[in-house]
């Protein structure tokens, strides 16, 4: 059951240079759905329901670290393989000896986000 409530994230625009290729990159990454709204454009929703957004042509790459988003991953060694495998670039690895495993890729547009691991959570 989604969780709704003021101040909750609940949608995101990811820059693209190629809308198609974002789309199966985070699908194949991540598991994101992906779909077609009534304007014709690419949409996603995240893996529970609770976050979607869209890729924007035209839109410079978010690829100077500032504000981040984390994506809750499993197992952070595994994400990182199925990002490189989707077309991702890994620029800050996993430091397992850190009290939170997280660590930060590049997409296919450029765009610089993080996968966060959470203990427990099931693939």
């Amino acid at each position: 059951m989604a969780k709704y409530a003021t101040g909750k994230i609940c949608y995101i625009e990811l820059p693209a240079t190629d809308v198609a290729r974002s789309a199966d990159f985070y699908r194949d990454a991540f598991g994101w759905e992906n779909r077609r709204r009534g304007d014709g454009s690419m949409a996603f929703d995240d893996t529970v329901g609770e976050v979607s957004g869209s890729w924007v042509p035209g839109r410079p790459p978010s690829d100077n670290p500032g504000l981040i988003v984390y994506i809750m991953v499993a197992d952070a060694d595994t994400a990182m393989k199925k990002i490189v495998a989707a077309g991702g670039e890994i620029v800050k690895p996993v430091d397992r000896t850190a009290p939170v495993i997280f660590a930060h890729f590049r997409d296919p547009a450029g765009n610089v986000l993080g996968i966060y691991e959470q203990s427990g959570l099931q693939e």
